[in-house]
C-alpha cells in the first residue's frame, strides 16, 4: 500500500502543528511552511482552510486520500454526527490503538508492529493496521524475543513520561506487565485531545 516516506517534520511545518510525536519537531523552530516561499504564508480561502484541516488529519493518522474518503462515506451513512463518527473510525484503527496504549511512540511505529504480525485481537493474529476494533475487544502483543519485549517496555515508559501520568485514554484499559489492552468502550469526541475541527472536513466533502 502506498504511504508517505519523506521527512515527517516537513508535513508538520506544512500544517503548522506537530503531528509527528517527536520531542524535537522542526515546527517548533520554524513555524513557517517548507520550501523557498514557505515564510510567505498567504491568507487562505475558506476552501484552503478546509483542505488544510483535512490534510492535517490524514497526515496525523498516516492514511491517504482514498482510504480517508471511504471513512467519510462510511460516517455519512451511520447514525450520529458525521464529523464525530469519522474521528471515531480513525481512533478505532488498530495501529492507532497500539499507539494510544503506549506500545509504540509514534503511529508509524505502531503500524509496523501490527504489520509484522505482533498483535492479536481476541486471540486471533491481525496484521492489518486499518482493522477497526470494537467494544470489549482484547488486544495482546505476541512477543517472543526478550529484545522485543525490552523495546516495547521502553516505549511504555517513554509514553508515560510524555503524558506525565499512567494516563492512556479513558476508553482503553491496559495491562502493561502482560502487554495486553482492552477496548472498554468506543472513543468519544472528548477523548481526542489533538486540535481538530472536523466540521471543516465535513463541509469540504459536502461540496
Amino acid at each position: 500500500m502506498a504511504r508517505y516516506t519523506g521527512p515527517k517534520c516537513r508535513l508538520c511545518r506544512r500544517e503548522g502543528v506537530s503531528i509527528c510525536s517527536s520531542k524535537r519537531c522542526a515546527v517548533d523552530r520554524r513555524e513557517y511552511a517548507p520550501g523557498q516561499h514557505g515564510a510567505k504564508r498567504s491568507k487562505l480561502s475558506n476552501y484552503g482552510i478546509q483542505l488544510r484541516e483535512k490534510q492535517k488529519v490524514k497526515r496525523l493518522y498516516g492514511i491517504l486520500e482514498r482510504q480517508f474518503r471511504k471513512y467519510y462515506e462510511k460516517a455519512t451513512s451511520a447514525k450520529g454526527v458525521t464529523g464525530t463518527i469519522l474521528l471515531q473510525f480513525l481512533e478505532r484503527r488498530l495501529d492507532n490503538v497500539i499507539y494510544r496504549l503506549g506500545f509504540a511512540t509514534t503511529r508509524p511505529q505502531a503500524r509496523q508492529i501490527v504489520s509484522h504480525g505482533k498483535v492479536c485481537v481476541n486471540d486471533k493474529r491481525v496484521n492489518i493496521p486499518s482493522y477497526l476494533v470494537k467494544q470489549n475487544d482484547e488486544i495482546l502483543l505476541k512477543l517472543k524475543k526478550d529484545t522485543t519485549k525490552k523495546f516495547i517496555k521502553t516505549n511504555i515508559e517513554a509514553n508515560q513520561q510524555k503524558r506525565n501520568a499512567s494516563g492512556i485514554p479513558a476508553w482503553l484499559g491496559m495491562d502493561e506487565e502482560h502487554f495486553k489492552g482492552k477496548i472498554l468502550r468506543l472513543p468519544e469526541r472528548e477523548d481526542i485531545q489533538f486540535p481538530i475541527n472536523e466540521q471543516l472536513i465535513v463541509e469540504l466533502y459536502s461540496k
